[in-house]
């Protein structure tokens, strides 16, 4: 089953917070979790001074191959302002994201990590950004508990997003949100099953922001996230939502072809001026090496295109539910 926007609703969502959490193997953290949500989200809702609660946490399984879905249920039936959608199988986390983002009942959706490392307490700063008019507002860890790779391979993946995007603010992106909801009205009828959640929001929206937050350690166990997924995260940003590789391809044929006239003036020039020809195997078997790989690369490039339009036009869902558990009803 998939879940399709309503698009007429979106500009009468009721004023409430929506959290989104997608969540992959991570059983022995999600208790502790809601835990720490709780108080937050209570005293976010007493601060608008309404008579009925109006916020939820959506907890996406993205196929998890533990308990995760099992613990979901439970704290569902302990929380009754949580919400848990199974997916089919391990779509990737943006794909999670949008699932929940579409699911989202309120007025501003929060999205965040399952590992603790965004603490819930820093939710209210982002919630005061978006109050001065802007519709994202990015949670940029002063310090990020990383490794050198990995913190290597995520500053490339925000360069790739900040070409994909084109704005200078994608640099400071972070996977901790705040969403004015109604924005998700640009990306409704997305259907690819590549999803760069980042990019789909600047479809909505020129107003994003950024302030800084604290980045803790991982609650329990290791990233999902290794330095062979931000790789290739950052190329199917390139290759699913720019133009780039193309234009490089194209500037690169350009400039060996520019470089094959060059070699050419040289070897014509040197047969008048010296009467004989260029020696030696070698030198050819550089030229032809060079531009045989350039062509190969372009080649690689326009195959890296021709399949995500291969998949758009199989209908490739971004992800299938399995099942959910109840909505949120408004006064619970």
């Amino acid at each position: 089953m998939q879940h399709s926007v309503n698009l007429s609703n979106d500009s009468n969502l009721p004023n409430g917070l929506s959290v989104v959490i997608p969540v992959y193997n991570s059983e022995a953290i999600l208790s502790e979790l809601i835990a720490q949500l709780a108080p937050v989200l209570l005293d976010l809702d007493h601060s608008r001074k309404q008579d009925k609660a109006a916020y939820e946490v959506i907890l996406v399984d993205d196929g998890s191959q533990d308990g995760s879905w099992a613990e979901i249920l439970r704290v569902s039936q302990t929380w009754p302002w949580v919400r848990g959608v199974h997916l089919m199988r391990n779509y990737g986390q943006h794909n999670a994201l949008l699932c929940g983002l579409r699911l989202a009942c309120f007025s501003t959706t929060i999205t965040m990590d399952d590992d603790l490392q965004h603490p819930p307490h820093e939710i209210p700063l982002l919630l005061a950004q978006l109050d001065k008019g802007f519709d994202v507002v990015y949670g940029t860890p002063v310090k990020q508990q990383h490794g050198l790779w990995r913190n290597m391979a995520s500053y490339i993946t925000r360069l790739t997003l900040q070409g994909a995007m084109g704005m200078e603010n994608a640099r400071k992106v972070s996977a901790l949100r705040a969403i004015r909801t109604s924005v998700r009205q640009a990306f409704a009828h997305y259907q690819s099953p590549f999803v760069v959640l980042d990019v789909l929001l600047s479809w909505g929206t020129t107003r994003f922001t950024s302030i800084e937050t604290h980045h803790e350690p991982r609650y329990s166990g290791v990233s999902n996230y290794t330095l062979s997924k931000l790789i290739l995260h950052a190329i199917n940003m390139l290759t699913g939502f720019t133009v780039l590789p193309l234009q490089m391809a194209s500037l690169m044929g350009f400039g060996f072809a520019i470089f094959g006239i060059l070699v050419f003036l040289y070897v014509i020039g040197r047969f008048i001026i010296e009467g004989g020809s260029v020696p030696g195997f070698p030198f050819i078997a550089s030229i032809i090496a060079i531009f045989s790989g350039v062509q190969l690369f372009a080649l690689g490039i326009i195959g890296e295109y021709m399949a995500r339009m291969h998949f758009r036009i199989m209908e490739k869902p971004p992800y299938v539910i399995r099942e959910e558990t109840k909505e949120i009803q408004d006064g619970q």
